[in-house]
């Protein structure tokens, strides 16, 4: 039988990059004792006040048909939150979904297609090559360099740029690194996407999880206004990745033209989580506030605890629920070292490579968990770089390559 040509697009950008987390969940559900480091899943549930007015919503009767844009409580509240960034948006900025990801999904759909290049820093997280080559766009990598603290460099953004690219796809807070730019970094480049005539598509999903300075982003740019396009969900900010209830703000030319994809994917969402939504960005919550605590004193956990070691090396992070470890001290990639520690260790982490080859020399490390869970995971991870560094070259290699 014959199939779309996106199947074939796809076949090698499913599950298989979370091969790892997948093979832990087996042994865990078989019964063996993994610690799961793997998925950014808050590990604090949604406020009871939400949770109740999703319940009160639903058994109210609002169970039925919603419409294209998003229920009129939702956009009223996105209006209040975004116009404290940049005076002057209206609903008709904004369009509803359910999640960053369908979001994402949609407004590449609506921007790029077969011949297009989208740029994106590299490492990145594990869907977006995939969202790109929906469209029958190409992904162009952009290095995010190690020294930089994976910030994305507007020089490098510059090199990097073909005849061919339409669209800058920037995440920050970052996933995997954990890096936040700079309102300086952002219009460096914001003058570069003018200059070469590219959308900006920023996905913002991380936006109040920053340890130290504050937000900045291009939607908050007047000169980027027309250009700039944010995706974002309560997903992390109030710890509902579950609900699936996001969506994107951009220019009102933007979302008349990506309506219409946006109902033939799904034509609205769920009215009684978008109920929920609405009081999410109405009130102040406290949950963004505690998770922010939480994980940067874990990844304070992570450098205290492999301090001074020079066969791993933590890279800690800015903002998110996640560090990065430099585990080529080893002498192994972050693959081969990944699945060493889930067999030997019974830890799961995520390879770097799953985030691009500029990640290959790391893993990624989940923050949502107990910080003595925690640190008894990383203790093993010590554990198992200084047996790693005490073999012959060869046998690393060998063993390695069973694991894997």
């Amino acid at each position: 039988m014959r199939y779309a040509s996106i199947t074939d697009r796809l076949a090698h950008l499913g599950s298989g990059r979370w091969a790892l987390h997948l093979a832990a969940r087996r042994m865990k559900t078989a019964g063996e004792p993994i610690i799961e480091l793997t998925i950014g899943e808050p590990d604090l549930p949604p406020d009871e006040a939400l949770l109740a007015e999703c319940s009160r919503s639903m058994h109210a009767g609002r169970t039925r048909y919603s419409n294209g844009r998003g229920e009129p409580s939702v956009l009223k509240a996105l209006v209040a939150k975004y116009e404290k960034r940049r005076p002057g948006v209206t609903e008709r900025n904004f369009l509803c979904f359910p999640g960053t990801q369908s979001a994402l999904y949609a407004v590449m759909m609506g921007l790029v297609e077969a011949g297009d290049g989208v740029l994106v820093g590299d490492p990145l997280y594990a869907t977006y090559e995939g969202v790109i080559a929906s469209t029958g766009a190409h992904m162009i990598p952009v290095p995010l360099r190690p020294e930089n603290r994976f910030h994305l460099k507007a020089a490098d953004l510059e090199r990097a740029i073909t005849p061919e690219a339409r669209v800058l796809l920037l995440n920050t807070p970052h996933n995997p690194t954990g890096a936040v730019l700079t309102a300086a970094e952002i219009a460096a480049i914001g003058e570069i996407c003018r200059k070469h005539d590219l959308w900006i598509v920023c996905d913002e999903v991380y936006e109040q999880l920053i340890f130290a300075e504050g937000f900045a982003s291009p939607f908050d740019m007047p000169e980027l206004a027309d250009r700039t396009i944010v995706v974002s969900s309560i997903s992390k900010s109030h710890a509902a990745p579950g609900f699936r209830s996001g969506w994107a703000a951009g220019p009102e030319e933007f979302c008349e033209k990506v309506l219409p994809v946006s109902e033939t994917m799904l034509f609205g969402v769920q009215p009684f989580i978008a109920d929920m939504t609405a009081l999410a960005l109405s009130r102040k919550f406290e949950t963004a506030d505690i998770m922010r605590g939480n994980y940067q004193r874990r990844a304070a956990i992570v450098e205290k605890t492999l301090a001074g070691s020079n066969l791993l090396k933590p890279m800690m992070p800015e903002g998110g629920m996640f560090v990065v470890v430099d585990v080529t001290g080893t002498g192994l990639g972050g693959k081969e070292f990944a699945w060493e520690l889930l067999r030997e260790e019974k830890v799961a982490v995520m390879p770097g490579s799953s985030f691009g080859d500029q990640a290959a020399g790391f893993i990624r490390i989940s923050l949502t968990v107990p910080k003595d869970t925690l640190q008894t995971a990383v203790e093993r991870m010590a554990s198992l770089s200084h047996r790693l560094a005490g073999m012959p070259p060869e046998q690393r290699a060998e063993r390695a390559a069973l694991r894997a």
